[in-house]
């Protein structure tokens, strides 16, 4: 059965291939293959700027030339020529190198220091950097752009909802009101800590040879600086020198990334889950779009699909994420291969993410405010105003401030008429009771607004 998005296997490359497509450049078999031979091209031409490597002579315009046309015009045709090479020789990273070594041959200049390809070189050497480099990319070019649009819209509905008083729920009850702005505040100012801890993660590389030593760089060119040489190579890539390793990159900057992704991700699961549940109260309606269908069964329905996407979407994420972080760090002795394995999946972890970002958005644009259900519900409940009432009385020192108050509301529904007759009974100062009296559930908001007003991004 020939693959299409029918056919697939994951969903990711089947029901959901039109919002992860772009991440085949980064991911897929062929982009993989692609970066490795990037940097295996990358190094040859360091080898070549070297002065101490009089067997490779400075490399000809013409030859840079011909060695960036082949990444540019790298393709699909040409990672199957290398998976067919790689056919025989049970070796993937080898299959790059021959089929390097059969481009070369294509350039007297290249073809002369054929055997400079790969030169020193593990194959971990290679393949750390191009997974760093696909984790680099995913940040910068794809996850980073959604992540600020959802806190950019978290921010500005802050500050558009920032005097929308409504009921606080703790432990799901009635509770002091806030306001809209300042819960969508919270939102924005929690996604925005782990959004710089993201942006700040050092994503690492090593090339340091077979166990982390430069053993055999050494034995060859002992006059060569080769710790400066592989520091300013890796730093050529935009990754962070790593000196320290054994055959592999220990993976820890993985782990990091992988941690503080699953922290977004759990913030926009428990914001999901709140909508979720605001929309479900009538605080927030779904707008509605012509032609969608909301049950097969019941045609009144709007359901709240897109938040449930995201939060399945990104448990599936963490699960991989976590994933990562407790064992990628993991090595028996200089090198197992466990890790393989795990890093081919990096792009399912990316792929999920991204696709509850983009729903998530989606849900976010279908919302529209019920303000007037929101003041309502917010002016049935007089009795939360017991906190404000009793805070006073402990100010003035009067006997009894919670106990009077617990008395008069726990477990109670009240009215404006029954809170101000017992506030007007109070031993108060004029002025003390007066603001009381003057105070309704839609004024007792504390510093909510002002809050809600300050957030920025």
């Amino acid at each position: 059965m020939p693959l299409s998005t029918l056919t697939a296997i994951s969903p990711i490359d089947g029901r959901y291939a039109s919002k992860t497509f772009a991440l085949q450049k980064i991911f897929s078999e062929c982009a993989l293959l692609r970066f490795r031979v990037l940097i295996e091209i990358r190094w040859l031409e360091a080898l070549s700027d070297a002065a101490e490597m009089t067997e490779i002579p400075p490399f000809s315009e013409k030859t840079r030339r011909f060695l960036q046309d082949l990444l540019n015009d790298f393709d699909e045709d040409d990672a199957k020529k290398i998976k067919i090479i790689e056919q025989t020789t049970n070796h993937d990273i080898k299959a790059v190198e021959y089929f390097l070594k059969e481009k070369f041959a294509q350039e007297p200049e290249l073809a002369a220091i054929q055997e400079f390809i790969h030169f020193a070189c593990t194959s971990e050497d290679i393949n750390n950097l191009a997974y760093a480099l696909m984790l680099k990319t995913a940040r910068e070019e794809f996850l980073l752009p959604q992540i600020n649009k959802l806190i950019q819209w978290f921010t500005g509905c802050a500050h558009q909802h920032a005097e929308q008083a409504m009921l606080s729920r703790t432990h799901g009850q009635a509770a002091t009101p806030t306001t809209l702005g300042k819960e969508f505040a919270n939102i924005s100012a929690r996604l925005q800590r782990q959004r710089e801890q993201f942006f700040k993660v050092e994503i690492m590389g090593k090339f340091n040879g077979a166990v982390g030593n430069f053993n055999a760089h050494v034995i060859a060119y002992p006059e060569i600086d080769w710790l400066n040489l592989s520091k300013k190579f890796v730093e050529s890539l935009g990754l962070i020198y790593n000196a320290y390793t054994t055959q592999i990159e220990p993976h820890d900057y993985i782990a990091e990334y992988s941690d503080v992704l699953a922290r977004f991700n759990i913030i926009l699961i428990d914001t999901a889950r709140d909508i979720w549940s605001y929309i479900s109260l009538g605080y927030f309606k779904l707008k509605i779009k012509p032609g969608e269908v909301g049950s097969s069964t019941m045609p009144h329905k709007i359901n709240p699909i897109d938040f449930e996407n995201a939060e399945g979407n990104l448990s599936l994420a963490n699960s991989l994420l976590h994933h990562f972080s407790s064992h990628l760090p993991r090595s028996r002795w200089q090198r197992d291969l466990r890790d393989s394995t795990l890093l081919r999946n990096l792009g399912v972890a990316v792929a999920h993410s991204l696709m509850a970002y983009q729903v998530f958005y989606q849900g976010l644009e279908k919302l529209a405010i019920d303000e007037a259900y929101i003041t309502q519900d917010l002016n049935h409940h007089w009795e939360i105003l017991a906190e404000a009432v009793q805070t006073v009385l402990r100010r003035y020192q009067c006997e009894t401030p919670y106990e009077q108050l617990k008395e008069l509301t726990r477990g109670k529904a009240i009215d404006q008429i029954q809170l101000q007759k017992f506030i007007a009974t109070l031993n108060l100062p004029d002025i003390a009771k007066n603001r009381l009296l003057q105070l309704t559930p839609l004024t007792y908001l504390g510093k909510a607004v002002e809050l809600a007003k300050n957030i920025n991004f």
